[in-house]
């Protein structure tokens, strides 16, 4: 029963996180959210019994593809700073 409840709300995690990625203008928020839905992916993984596959997701996906998007986004100008 409490494992229907953790993957109900994860999976409730995956789609608002989700929404929130696609709804963000803000770039970098967009981001972070990617790596909180990474993050409930992996965590996704682990609770479907695929650990090696969790592994995998946690450290590239919401770690080091999260590093390289703020990295990105670090070097480029904000719209607000180009119009002044």
């Amino acid at each position: 029963m409490i494992e229907l409840v953790v993957q109900g709300a994860v999976l409730t995690g995956l789609v608002i996180a989700a929404v929130l990625i696609i709804h963000f203008r803000d770039l970098l928020s967009a981001a972070v959210a990617f790596g909180i839905f990474s993050f409930l992916l992996s965590l996704e993984f682990y609770i479907l019994q695929a650990p090696d596959v969790a592994i995998a997701e946690a450290g590239i996906g919401a770690g080091l593809t999260t590093a390289i998007f703020v990295m990105a986004i670090r070097g480029t100008q904000r719209m607000e700073e180009v119009e002044e």
